[in-house]
């Protein structure tokens, strides 16, 4: 509520009092003597006084002004009853007004902006979707491009990390090309073949010395072998000793520690700047491409793609490589079934490789067809490898163990994350969300979408998304836990791992897990980057999905862009070569698949019955005579006596029994 001020008539007005107050001071600055600091203050204060004076009592606006004010206002000096109700009406209507425009900008619930609309509609198309029975096709598809364009400014440029890392070594690179000392030996053509023996190679020293034998020969040598004792750590008590006192050798050791460890930040700096300048002058075809940073500098430039070895990879490799896939999500039965191909085609090249796999949450199994590893397991362990003629099925089934189960069943955990992806995603800020234009999307038109939404996963949204679910999925075991108190009493493992990990939980925030990331991206040859769209229909249901995932780093100099598209639709799926297969796999008609767990029960059994045998034979009586142990055989015995008459019980090690075996 504002107050009007009502003009005095018999109050002077204040432009007069001003301007006169304003004579005065001028009057009495020309009579004065030439200025001081103080008479300087005293102006600038009189000038800004003045200026608020003048800003500050200006006439009010007669009319209109202060009827509109005085319409919205009570005036409680006008004893007019009517008046006031009807100035109370318009007050109320006026906080009314000003409380429904506050609601509107921070009340997006009831009036939500664009990205939160686009975040409800994405919310209810993924509950819509995990809830129902769905199929997908998939294909990926990539592409390598320079980490940093050409055109831009950081072109050129290293990161951080790399820039750290070339700076150290560059300083191990001259002290390792400045071992020579200024007597002209190497220190590393000294041999120190142990920590307790110091080998001196005499023939380098006597050779870095002068020919004559002067004593000033003399004394460098011995001095140079009393620094390579030194070096070892040898000559505590050495006669060589006696130009150096306690201080001078405390101080040597610092000098060399510090010049090994390369912390210092002057130095750093210093080395940078040698480094950079070092990297910029021009090198001749006769200079042999050396590193100056040694060996990490050399690791660098190997794992460092080049514009044409990106090209060169797009054109021969990514161009005509396909991660392809098809599924079958039965949210009821909690099962996904799925078909993954990588294949490689061109002209002149097929190839494919194919894995059915199954998850089934309910029995706590996983189906897999295994022909895809079978080369694998006969290079690692050939005799435990069926043939493919020795298959009875395509498929071999794995289950967890029951001592897994019965704590903590599969069904319970798959639940636990649904929910937790869900409700993660609901509490993720709206500035994630983004509705776009799919006017021009061509990917759009194909699958028919009537709208869809972007949603940017960086490092701090990852993490943060990864946070939130670890939260979640431990609230929902903790609940399961607690509402079944006879199978997990106080002291359980599974309760206690529970506890504690809430525990935990209550020391962060979702949000520091995603600066964390955002960390390791900064300093690390990682990044984080993922980019989703989400294509709806009229009725929010999920029709499609786009996804962009970029890796790479500055230390690669590549980034590699995995460009995978998702269709949700029943007619993709019929006509895709995958879902032949996927019906050989896990259809109602497929052969029973293979029971993997006794069949690692019986690869169990087998290597225990090796192992019993293998030390079974370690009490075989050895009939052979053997040179390294020179003994008396006594055929009647059958046993083997010394001079002394005393039993000896030879146990024969792996290689002996296996020969003896051989030789029976």
């Amino acid at each position: 509520m504002s107050f009007t001020h009502q003009k005095n008539p018999n109050q002077p007005h204040c432009s007069e009092m001003t301007l006169r107050q304003s004579s005065i001071h001028i009057e009495n600055r020309h009579s004065h003597k030439p200025y001081t600091l103080v008479s300087i203050a005293r102006c600038a204060l009189l000038l800004g006084s003045t200026s608020l004076m003048l800003a500050g009592c200006q006439s009010n606006p007669s009319g209109s002004s202060s009827t509109a004010a005085s319409n919205k206002m009570i005036d409680f000096n006008i004893a007019n009853t009517a008046q006031n109700q009807a100035q109370g009406r318009a007050l109320n209507a006026s906080l009314t007004a000003d409380s429904e425009h506050y609601e509107q900008l921070f009340n997006q619930d009831k009036y939500p902006n664009t990205e939160n609309q686009a975040k409800a509609h994405l919310l209810t198309a993924i509950r819509q979707h995990l809830a129902s029975e769905h199929v997908a096709v998939a294909q990926a598809n990539y592409q390598a491009v320079p980490f940093i364009d050409p055109d831009s400014i950081d072109a050129g440029s290293s990161s951080l990390l790399k820039t750290i890392i070339e700076t150290y070594m560059y300083q191990s690179g001259l002290e390792s090309e400045n071992s020579y000392d200024e007597n002209g030996y190497d220190e590393s053509s000294y041999d120190y073949t142990d920590a307790d023996e110091v080998v001196v190679d005499e023939e380098n020293v006597s050779n870095a010395m002068p020919e004559d034998n002067s004593e000033e020969n003399a004394a460098a040598e011995s001095a140079a072998i009393a620094m390579v004792l030194e070096e070892a750590g040898e000559n505590d008590e050495s006669p060589y000793d006696d130009n150096y006192d306690n201080e001078e050798d405390s101080g040597t050791d610092y000098e060399r520690s510090s010049r090994f460890s390369g912390l210092k930040a002057k130095d750093l700096l210093q080395n940078y700047e040698a480094m950079q300048m070092a990297k910029q002058q021009p090198k001749t075809t006769s200079e042999a491409p050396i590193s100056s940073t040694g060996v990490i500098g050399n690791i660098f430039t190997m794992f460092h793609r080049t514009p044409e070895q990106i090209a060169a990879s797009n054109a021969y490799q990514y161009k005509h490589l396909t991660f392809n896939s098809v599924s079958h999500y039965q949210p009821q039965k909690r099962q996904l079934q799925s078909v993954y191909s990588y294949d490689y085609l061109t002209p002149t090249i097929a190839s494919s490789i194919q894995i059915p796999l199954a998850f089934d949450f309910n029995n706590s199994k996983i189906k897999v067809d295994p022909s895809a590893i079978m080369p694998i397991m006969a290079i690692v362990n050939p005799e435990s490898t069926p043939l493919p003629n020795q298959m009875i099925s395509h498929t071999v089934s794995f289950g967890l163990p029951d001592s897994i189960t019965s704590q903590l069943p599969s069904a319970v955990l798959y639940d636990a994350t649904i929910s937790a992806i869900q409700n993660s995603m609901a509490e993720l800020a709206p500035e994630y969300f983004s509705a776009v234009d799919i006017g021009q999307d061509r990917f759009a038109k194909e699958v028919g979408a009537s709208r869809a939404v972007k949603v940017y996963f960086g490092s701090q949204q990852s993490g943060e998304m990864i946070g939130k679910v670890l939260k979640y999925m431990t609230q929902s075991l903790q609940q399961y836990v607690d509402t079944h108190p006879e199978k997990y009493p106080d002291g359980a493992p599974l309760k206690a791992a529970l506890d504690k990990a809430a525990l935990y939980n209550k020391g962060y925030q979702s949000a520091d897990v995603g600066a964390l990331l955002q960390l390791i991206e900064a300093i690390g040859p990682i990044t984080f980057n993922q980019i989703n769209y989400y294509y709806l229909d009229s009725a929010d249901r999920l029709l499609a999905k786009q996804q962009r995932m970029n890796i790479g780093g500055d230390l690669l100099g590549s980034t590699t862009t995995v460009l995978n598209q998702v269709r949700y639709d029943k007619a993709s799926f019929d006509k895709h070569a995958l879902t032949p297969l996927l019906a050989e796999s896990f259809g109602d008609n497929a052969k029973p698949a293979i029971d993997g767990n006794a069949w690692m029960t019986a690869q169990r059994q087998q290597e225990d019955r090796l192992q019993a045998a293998r030390y079974a034979r370690y009490d075989y009586s050895d009939h052979r005579l053997d040179d390294d142990y020179p003994r008396d055989y006594d055929d009647s015995e059958d046993s083997y006596n010394d001079d002394s008459n005393e039993d000896y019980s030879i146990t024969p090690s792996d290689d002996e029994a296996d020969n003896s075996i051989e030789a029976w």
